[in-house]
């Protein structure tokens, strides 16, 4: 019997990728982001939600695709993996949706620039709609951070 799983579909760079609902807490607007001081790039700095003091990254940078500006459209997806809660900056937040565990292929080596080791497979859509699905453990991998901050420094 297949099982099915709800996904959170995003947009990010023209492509659309999907994360589990059960890893997903909150949705939010874009706030303000206090910088922190030597950081990747890719570490927007952190924001207080709701008394709460979390981490922001940008996707985007995160990945090695191109930064662009904010959009009214833009959001923060609030997930938490491995005892880490973070908030992903993304172009949009589109959709909840129902995809079939078994739909979800291995990815190839590299997709839309991303290293396959931050996804967990490509699930197909109906005939023509792919969705990347991503490997949050590997996106917040701490080590590799750490280690990305000390090369960076």
């Amino acid at each position: 019997m297949s099982e099915e799983i709800k996904v959170i579909v995003f947009g990010l760079a023209d492509e659309e990728y999907g994360v589990e609902v059960d890893k997903v807490r909150t949705i939010e607007r874009m706030m303000p982001i206090t910088r922190v001081p030597k950081t990747h790039s890719f570490i927007k700095g952190v924001i207080n939600l709701r008394g709460v003091v979390l981490p922001v990254i940008d996707l985007r940078g995160r990945f090695g695709l191109p930064e662009t500006e904010e959009t009214e459209s833009s959001r923060v997806i609030i997930v938490a993996v491995n005892d880490m809660e973070v908030g992903f900056i993304v172009d949009a937040a589109n959709d909840v949706i129902d995809i079939d565990e078994k739909s979800i292929d291995t990815p190839p080596e590299v997709v839309g620039g991303i290293k396959a080791k931050y996804l967990r497979g490509v699930a197909k859509i109906g005939d023509n709609r792919l969705l990347i699905m991503l490997n949050l453990s590997e996106v917040l991998n701490k080590s590799e951070i750490i280690q990305l901050e000390q090369v960076e420094a």
